[in-house]
């Protein structure tokens, strides 16, 4: 087996010779060609496509293929040719309709041809890297009829004013026009550029800077934004129904351009109607139309917010320094709170709640309420006015959101130390009179504060809730313990801790005997349940009811201070007394006495007093009695001290000077944390961080800041580098 010889397959060709007819080839493209005429002339029914492809397919095998390909260029041309005359021959609408038509034959022609030649554009096209034949039609449409001398201007003119018209209200083909833009899509981009797009953009560009100039002359500010707005609406729409889709960034661009940009500044200061304008008048359309069609433009967003903030920070300093406005405390708070909730809404409803504006917003009002060093002040009397009567009758939902408003303008308070000390006189006030509103509103409030702040803010504040608690606990304790009070005067006292209320110098003045006695007795009752306390008593923070009987038999109860009552007594055993004889026996100080007698003798329906001489001022020559004529239609009178609801300015210093001395421990405390973390720093970085580090309580002062370090030089807490002079070392 191993030995046979293998035998080799071999295939030979054949001995004799393939002939082909010699006139084969012309033959068999005049039927071609002859198929072709007849397709562009709407005869192709009677042709038989599969013989047509069989012929076709039989010169590619013989090596006819370039014949093929190149009668096919000249034969196309030639129809294109003739295609091309009809079509400049057209007049005036008809041009594109008999374009569109024209089209329309040579796509359905060019499906027929390129199906016959199927062969030719698989085999021969790919190897000799010619166009197939798809391709080679448009680009003989392109060459032949499109760039023609002829049509190729008039095709872009008549383009051009069909938009031209559209754009000035007249109703056009769109259909028609849809079908030509495509065309001009489907010869390639460069051609849809070239022929269409960037003149359409230049002649755009010209158009929308004539008419915004036109319209920038003669409207006001919100009827332009009204036309630019429908002008980009109408280009949108354009390029929706006939334009192609990535044109619509470019002619948007021009109109923001043309309409929006080039005219910026001047409509937003436009005279009478710009942004100012309708900032004033509340304009939400307008400004939510101004803001959407700038959002579009660089630097458009900017320059709204630039003149907003300008605008706000400027009406809001006339507002805190309008002297006006500052002789009523809640009124101006209230106007703070309007011109907030105006902005607010401006920005929610026109500036889609853009965070940009909240800020520039929020840095306006810190910028403009801190110009007026009085601003902690009015915002606790507002507070005050609330919550002793503004209140009443109020939903709990509303009391929150007045509460919350309070809140954000606290926020914006550099110095919030010094809304503190007020908020905690005020709050004393309320509560040593009974006369807040509601309990859980002024727990809510110190609950937000404590949130805001940090417990360190609110200790003392609760700590005052808790003394009004147990001194009702104390005072049913000293009446149980003493059940023969029951019949004469009673005493309600509330015992106050030292630290939690506000300091108040303790004023002596000289009780009724008839009190004087039941207060020692509650002196008595009280350090014998508690050992090792002091008791001072604070008559200028007290009040008192008393019965009175005038003449005709008139009686009243009247509701007054301590000091009121101790002058009121002194008339069950006089007739007329002095000034001088008043301040003798009661030894109330100067000053609260002439409030307290100008209460009693100087205003009207209160006067249960008369003076001699008659004068709206205490003198000190002054000599009064009891007021025999006095009546009201009440028989419970109160009569008010009269007092100044703002501080005098010697108790503004005072106030100022108690702030000034609160903050120097936290100033220290400060400068001795950062130094213990950080061992060495220099000046200028210990001034930043103790800055950083106060500034939710208030603004430390840079050169109280260094006085405190010097003092903790001096307490050995730290001391100067030896080299370099500015850099402190803690010393543990």
């Amino acid at each position: 087996m191993s030995n046979q010889k293998k035998r080799n397959f071999q295939i030979e060709a054949f001995k004799h010779r393939v002939v082909v007819d010699p006139k084969y080839a012309d033959k068999t493209w005049k039927v071609l060609e002859h198929a072709i005429h007849e397709i562009y002339n709407h005869n192709a029914s009677g042709l038989s496509f599969e013989e047509l492809y069989r012929n076709a397919y039989n010169m590619v095998l013989h090596k006819f293929g370039e014949k093929l390909y190149s009668g096919l260029v000249t034969t196309m041309t030639s129809h294109l040719k003739e295609i091309s005359k009809s079509i400049e021959a057209a007049q005036g609408g008809m041009f594109l309709e008999e374009m569109n038509r024209k089209w329309t034959d040579h796509n359905k022609a060019l499906q027929m041809i390129r199906d016959i030649l199927m062969y030719m554009d698989r085999t021969y096209i790919p190897s000799t890297q010619k166009t197939p034949v798809h391709e080679l039609g448009l680009n003989l449409w392109r060459d032949n009829i499109i760039r023609s001398s002829k049509i190729q201007t008039r095709l872009l003119n008549t383009l051009l004013e069909l938009v031209l018209r559209e754009r000035t209200g007249e109703v056009i083909d769109r259909g028609l026009m849809r079908n030509i833009i495509k065309m001009l899509m489907d010869l390639g981009p460069s051609v849809y550029q070239e022929d269409f797009e960037n003149p359409f953009l230049e002649v755009s560009a010209e158009f929308y800077r004539g008419e915004s100039q036109k319209f920038i002359e003669c409207c006001d500010c919100g009827d332009y934004l009204k036309k630019a707005e429908r002008r980009l609406n109408e280009e949108l729409d354009r390029v929706t129904h006939y334009l192609d889709a990535r044109s619509e960034a470019k002619i948007t661009n021009v109109v923001e351009k043309e309409m929006i940009a080039n005219h910026m500044l001047r409509l937003v200061h436009m005279d009478n109607s710009g942004l100012v304008n309708m900032l004033l008048d509340d304009k939400y359309e307008d400004l939510g139309r101004m803001y959407n069609l700038f959002r579009r433009v660089s630097n458009g967003l900017s320059t709204i917010r630039e003149v907003m903030t300008s605008h706000l920070r400027e009406t809001g300093k006339q507002l805190v320094t309008d002297p006006e406005s500052l002789k009523d405390p809640v009124e101006f708070v209230q106007r703070l709170l309007d011109e907030k909730d105006k902005y607010d809404s401006i920005i929610r409803l026109s500036f889609s709640n853009d965070k940009t504006f909240l800020n520039a917003l929020n840095s306006s009002f810190e910028f403009f309420i801190n110009l007026n060093n009085r601003s902690p002040e009015f915002i606790s009397l507002f507070v005050d006015d609330k919550l002793r009567k503004g209140l009443k009758g109020v939903s709990e939902e509303d009391v929150e959101i007045i509460l919350d408003k309070v809140m954000m303008l606290f926020r914006y308070l550099q110095e919030k130390d010094v809304y503190e000390k007020y908020y905690k006189q005020h709050l004393a006030k309320r509560l040593l009179s009974g006369k807040t509103v509601s309990d859980d509103a002024e727990r809510s409030l110190i609950v937000k504060l404590k949130t805001e702040c940090g417990y360190q803010f609110t200790s003392k504040l609760e700590g005052m809730f808790t003394d009004m608690k147990t001194s009702q606990d104390t005072m049913q304790g000293f009446y149980a313990s003493h059940p023969e009070l029951g019949d004469g005067p009673t005493l309600t006292v509330q015992v106050l801790t030292t630290g939690s209320w506000p300091t108040q110098p303790s004023v002596t003045c000289n009780l009724p005997s008839e009190m004087s006695a039941l207060c020692e007795k509650f002196r008595s009752y009280y350090l014998g349940t508690h050992t090792g306390r002091r008791l001072s008593w604070q008559t200028n923070m007290g009040t008192a009811d008393i019965k009175a009987s005038f003449g005709k038999g008139q009686k009243h109860e009247l509701n007054v201070s301590t000091y009121q009552m101790c002058v009121l007594m002194l008339f069950n055993n006089a007739e007329r007394l002095s000034y001088k004889e008043i301040e003798q026996a009661t030894e109330i100080p100067a000053v609260d006495l002439k409030r307290c007698l100008q209460s009693m003798a100087c205003v009207k329906g209160k006067n249960v007093l008369r003076k001699e001489p008659m004068s709206k001022d205490i003198g000190e020559d002054d000599a009064f009695f009891v007021n025999d004529k006095f009546t009201s239609k009440l028989y419970k009178v109160k009569i008010g001290t009269v007092v100044a609801q703002k501080e005098s300015e010697p108790e503004k210093q005072e106030t100022r000077q108690r702030v000034e001395e609160d903050r120097k421990p936290q100033i220290e405390a400060a400068i001795v944390r950062i130094m213990k973390s950080r061992r060495a720093l220099d000046h200028n970085n210990i001034i930043s961080e103790v800055t950083k580090q106060l500034q939710s309580r208030f603004l430390a002062n840079p050169t109280e800041i260094k006085k405190r370090i010097e003092s903790l030089i001096e307490r050995d807490f730290l001391e100067r580098d030896s080299i370099d002079r500015k850099l402190y070392r803690y010393l543990a």
